[in-house]
């Protein structure tokens, strides 16, 4: 028998020593009654009273395809929480031939069994559920006592022993100049980089990041506030803004989030880290900027060009390229010859990492053949203690390499060449209008792009597959379709 060990802890009061703990039980237990564990799936710091936990579902999704017979748990309150969920998943695992078992809780196969099984299964989901309520209740007590419930705590405060709020007067001056400076028109990239050349941290010690000034900018703890759940507590702890400054940055924000957005350009840009200046070799970059009709423009521009001023290659229409490029990558895939390479390409790739199973599976075949031999050799008559050890030996044997095939297959799945050619054509349906699907046929197939003023060399994720596509040849054809031109002039100056 095989078996895989799912252990897990939540966030109530355990700590990674005890997956050890689970582990070393449910091995010895394993140990004992002559069970083979060939995997670990482990879930760190989730509850189980949900049932999307990525290494539990990745186990239920890997009980299809048969590895093993048994999933081992400390208790099976490690497997769910609650009645439904329990019932669900083992109806699945029995569907595909795979027993939970419990390596702590003895529960035999009849009758009594299942009425024991829906006992323990019933205590789970009642301690869960009164767990829960006390959890509330004492997240519920710290707020109005002015406490912080839970994480490293607030930028601009530390906390005491107790867990209370006090300022801190290192990093609170930082809080309330990034409240000034915002009100005063600097966005929120700019206090990003103003802080960060500061040498600022966050909470946790990194840089600090755009989204990390804006949950600060919105943060209602800077007037004292604190609030769980539909509980808000005003003045439960020292404020470091005042109302007034912090109430005209919220109008500001908001404001600004129904404006267009500068950051949400930067992100639109399809193929950032992708393309390269043909001249000097720099990236190229997306760039905006509104003309004084409000109309937003956008480029791609060579960072050379921009920073250092050293290089001359002109700002590019970031639509006309991107359109281009997305045009050039669907002939690509509409090449039959070019599937087929790449279907051959990724299976000798798998062929050529895959080399422990074709071995495994080869000294499984001797073995077997071996212990077919002894098997022979002992009904023919020949009976001895050589005999009976090397029978056994072979045995133990051919266990130890189904182990290690079966943790082989695991770690990582074989692709058959039919599900390669299904998953590369289906790239042909794809809807170009969607910006996500674009973007994953720029990111699965393109490797790089140099641009230069006539022609671009685009740098395909295969074996020679690189091709030079003639600017002359593409501004005829969008120049018929009415497109825009490829070359411009940089980005308007005048920015709203």
């Amino acid at each position: 028998m095989t078996a895989v060990i799912y252990a897990r802890y939540s966030s109530d009061n355990q700590r990674e020593e005890s997956i050890e703990g689970q582990i070393r039980e449910c091995t010895a237990y394993a140990e004992k009654n002559g069970i083979t564990v060939v995997k670990h799936y482990i879930d760190r710091a989730i509850s189980a009273k949900t049932d999307n936990r990525p290494q539990f579902q990745q186990m239920i999704k890997d009980s299809e395809r048969k590895l093993f017979d048994i999933v081992l748990v400390w208790k099976l309150d490690r497997f769910a929480r609650n009645r439904y969920d329990s019932a669900r998943y083992k109806t699945q695992l029995k569907k595909n031939g795979v027993k939970l078992m419990s390596a702590t809780e003895i529960i035999s196969d009849g009758p009594e069994g299942i009425i024991l099984e829906s006992v323990l299964e019933g205590y789970a989901e009642y301690y869960s559920a009164d767990l829960a309520e006390k959890v509330v209740r004492g997240q519920t007590e710290n707020v109005l006592k002015g406490r912080c419930n839970g994480g490293r705590g607030t930028f601009g405060y530390t906390l005491d022993a107790e867990r209370r709020f006090h300022i801190d007067p290192v990093t609170s001056p930082f809080v309330l100049e990034a409240f000034k400076r915002y009100k005063e028109g600097a966005t929120m990239k700019e206090i990003r980089d103003w802080m960060n050349l500061e040498g600022v941290k966050n909470p946790v010690g990194g840089a600090m990041t755009y989204n990390s000034v804006e949950h600060m900018l919105k943060n209602r703890r800077y007037i004292g506030e604190l609030k769980f759940r539909d509980i808000v507590v005003p003045d439960a702890i020292p404020p470091l803004v005042p109302m007034e400054l912090f109430e005209e940055v919220q109008v500001k924000i908001s404001k600004n989030k129904k404006a267009p957005a500068r950051r949400k350009a930067e992100d639109d840009y399809l193929l950032t880290t992708k393309l390269f200046c043909g001249h000097c070799g720099a990236l190229m970059f997306g760039e905006s900027g509104t003309s004084r009709t409000g109309d937003v423009h956008r480029y791609y521009k060579c960072a050379a060009a921009k920073k250092r001023k050293s290089c001359n290659k002109k700002a590019v229409r970031k639509q006309w390229l991107e359109d281009l490029v997305v045009s050039e990558t669907m002939k690509l895939i509409q090449n039959d010859a070019v599937i087929d390479s790449l279907v051959a390409a990724v299976m000798e790739l798998q062929n050529r990492e895959s080399t422990s199973l074709p071995l495994y599976e080869k000294q499984l075949r001797e073995t077997e053949t071996g212990i077919q031999n002894m098997l022979n050799a002992i009904q023919a008559g020949i009976l001895t203690s050589s005999t009976k050890e090397r029978l056994e030996a072979l045995e133990g044997q051919k266990k130890d390499l189904e182990a290690k095939i079966a943790e082989e297959k695991l770690a990582k799945p074989v692709m058959k060449e039919e599900f390669v050619r299904f998953w590369l054509l289906h790239f042909r349906k794809l809807d170009l209008s969607q910006k996500e699907q674009r973007q994953v046929l720029v990111d699965t197939f393109i490797n790089a792009i140099y641009l230069y003023d006539d022609k671009m060399l685009i740098t395909f994720n295969y074996k020679e597959g690189t091709e030079t596509v003639s600017f002359g040849e593409a501004t005829e054809a969008a120049a018929k379709e009415k497109s825009s031109d490829m070359d411009c002039l940089g980005a308007p100056d005048k920015k709203r």
